[in-house]
């Protein structure tokens, strides 16, 4: 008998192991298999354990938790590494196209799209499995799976010989080279203040010519650093691009034209999405970086943090024994600008040998930027990477003259009679615009051929067209879709613009973009705009006088815009117009009528008794009789006695106005509802 006091006392000093399951968030039976390895005499099978052991397990749960954490890791490491070296002798190599879904990236690779989707959120990308990605995100992450990578030519194979041509040319005349100034491309996270680094640096104001402080264009200018100790002049280059996500193209050809990355960090905002994809395309592009944590002055700035995160990313600061130069700075107090422009040109000096050109041949470079301007026609901005530019020169974009040099400027304006390398100049003589990352070579003149002006211009003043689909059901796939035409001003924000309406995915919408082009709206856009029943959207361009009249006329609706973010959000507001409302039922209650008082054209005065539910005042009303419905109509009025009603509820008698086409006799039913549409949101499927 006492031992079984015994037994009852001991038990209730017992837990139960599922509840200690429960409050440490693990599985019952996983956690009596852990228990033993870390000293706790537990078995396999108990069922309860003592509450001073429950309470020690708990205080110790963090650290054996931590333990198991970091075993799991380096057990997924080891798994990785062995995969990396299987792949690695087996030599697999992935052909990649310059943009591939995340879904065909994973077949390429023979690997669960799962597994590719959780690699870029390592590495700061989010997408899903139908979303594309570049080339350098994807290869790196191919790389990181093990395998070797090579980029597809697809239809690019003339651009892709005439870039190799370019990086031919860079890398031969090793005894003519001597210096040049060192390119430097700005790169981060949206509004964590590179533009206004760049201002800061060249003392002008650039970020007030920008709609909403952010950069739209890849914009270069060239400054001159004296060294306050030596006194030596430097001129450097500034390549400043774009921080929104739409502009990630962008992004990655202003890495491929320079030589140094300068990765800006807020230290009050730290790592953000497209700071982890501006160290992707800055690793990818092999290039020396050098981290500015902007925003020093600011209550919240954080530099142990930001170093922290940025670590994560394998970027280490050289003062933690890493190899990346960080400079703490305020680009709006001008703090610490000198001490990074040192930096730069440490970093310059100790990569000398990468940064040299040949200033006596023939010139050759990138277009990082083109438009065509109102009073000066097709320009563009292009980039000399070796050679010497001059007036009257010929202007052979990738094996094709697109006219000669009239006249070349620096960013301030200025006339310039020669561009040396490294220097960026805005060039006017073009007899069409070209395309952002097209290849200048003057020296292949001789092979080059006349441009078709003709052909190159339809492209680009939107008589591009695509077949159009009205604003109607499309039969097979059963979706509404908005056609729209696209205008902007330069080539690089048209090409954004159109991949972000790309990326738009629904299951029920879509956007068909039936015309596309650069500069201001013309009378054929407007054309095909009616025919695909289109709207016309304009990124930082106007309509003319006869456009303007032609779509009045036709009723076609135009709208400007200056940031994308406004683009982007008027076309999803007009998707939610398309989208089909749902149309909700709310069911009242049922009136049997047992009196007709008086009847009207239109309208009848009845007594009945609510039999089910209640009734409510100017609700809808289905006329039923032997089971079926007869007619539908209105309860305009309810009463009881002399007494307006708003609301009737179940076994009272009252008196109703029906309006409504139906005669009512003695016996029917009424049974009210209210129907309502409800309009959907634009939930966006992945």
């Amino acid at each position: 008998m006492i031992e079984l006091i015994l037994q009852i006392i001991l038990s209730l000093n017992n837990m139960n192991v599922s509840e200690l399951a429960r409050q440490l968030k693990v599985n019952p039976q996983k956690l009596l298999q852990i228990l033993p390895e870390f000293g706790y005499d537990v078995g396999a099978r108990a069922v309860k354990i003592d509450d001073r052991v429950a309470e020690q397990i708990r205080r110790a749960w963090r650290n054996i938790k931590a333990t198991l954490d970091k075993r799991e890791i380096i057990e997924k490491e080891k798994q990785k590494e062995l995969e990396k070296k299987v792949r690695g002798e087996s030599g697999a190599t992935v052909v990649i196209p310059q943009t591939v879904t995340v879904r065909v990236l994973a077949d390429l690779m023979q690997i669960p799209v799962t597994k590719v989707i959780m690699e870029l959120i390592k590495n700061g990308v989010l997408a899903n499995q139908n979303e594309n990605i570049d080339y350098d995100t994807a290869a790196l992450i191919a790389q990181e799976f093990g395998f070797k990578t090579e980029s597809k030519k697809e239809n690019s194979i003339e651009l892709a010989a005439h870039t190799e041509a370019l990086e031919k040319i860079l890398s031969e005349d090793d005894e003519g080279k001597s210096s040049r100034p060192p390119v430097v491309v700005v790169m981060g996270h949206v509004d964590h203040g590179k533009t206004k680094l760049l201002d800061a640096i060249r003392s002008a104001n650039v970020v007030a010519q920008e709609a909403g402080g952010i950069t739209q264009h890849i914009g270069a200018y060239q400054v001159m650093w004296t060294n306050p100790k030596t006194k030596e002049i430097t001129p450097l280059t500034f390549i400043d691009t774009p921080g929104h996500e739409a502009f990630t193209v962008m992004r990655s050809r202003g890495a491929k034209v320079a030589d140094i990355a300068i990765l800006v960090v807020a230290a009050d905002d730290s790592v953000k999405p497209q700071t982890v994809e501006a160290i992707n395309i800055i690793k990818a592009a092999k290039l020396p970086m050098v981290v500015a944590i902007n925003k020093m002055d600011k209550e919240g700035a954080d530099v142990k943090k930001v170093k922290a995160d940025l670590s994560q990313y394998n970027v280490l600061s050289d003062d933690w024994g890493g190899d990346t130069p960080m400079v703490e700075i305020s680009a709006l107090k001008k703090l610490n600008i000198d001490k990074l422009l040192d930096t730069l040109l440490l970093v310059g000096d100790m990569n000398a040998e990468n940064i040299k050109a040949n200033a006596d041949r023939p010139a050759a470079g990138t277009i990082i930027e083109a438009h065509v301007d109102k009073g000066e026609g097709p320009v563009a901005t292009i980039l000399v990477q070796t050679g010497t530019l001059n007036i009257n020169d010929p202007l052979v974009i990738n094996g094709e003259i697109y006219g000669k040099v009239r006249a070349m400027k620096n960013y301030k304006g200025e006339v310039l009679r020669t561009a040396s390398p490294s220097c960026p100049a805005r060039i006017l003589g073009f007899k069409v615009a070209p395309q952002v990352g097209d290849v200048l070579d003057v020296g292949s003149a001789e092979n080059a051929t006349q441009v078709d002006v003709r052909v190159k211009k339809i492209k680009q003043t939107g008589a591009e067209k695509q077949s159009a689909i009205a604003i109607e059901q499309d039969k097979e796939s059963e979706k509404i879709y908005l056609n729209v035409v696209v205008k902007a001003d330069v080539l690089g924000s048209l090409e954004a613009i159109v991949g972000s309406l790309g990326k738009i995915q629904h299951g029920e919408v879509g956007i068909k973009v039936v015309g596309k082009g650069l500069g201001n709206i013309t009378a054929d856009d407007v054309s095909t705009a009616v025919a695909g029943k289109a709207l016309i959207l304009g990124f930082n361009v106007i309509a003319p006088a006869n456009a303007r009249e032609m779509m009045e006329e036709s009723e076609i609706n135009f709208q400007e815009f200056h940031i994308i973010y406004d683009l982007l959000d008027f076309v999803k507001e007009e998707l939610e117009k398309l989208l089909i409302p749902e149309l909700v039922v709310t069911e009242f209650g049922i009136l049997k009528i047992v009196a007709i008082f008086r009847a009207e054209s239109g309208s009848m005065i009845v007594g009945g008794r609510v039999e089910d539910g209640k009734l409510i005042k100017d609700c809808q009303a289905r006329v039923k009789r032997s089971g079926e419905i007869i007619g539908k109509g209105q309860i305009a009025k309810l009463q009881i006695g002399q007494q307006a009603m708003s609301e009737v509820p179940e076994g009272s008698e009252c008196g109703a106005n029906f309006i409504g086409k139906t005669k009512l006799e003695i016996g029917d039913v009424l049974e009210a509802f209210k129907e309502e549409k409800k309009f959907k949101k634009l939930v966006l499927r992945n």
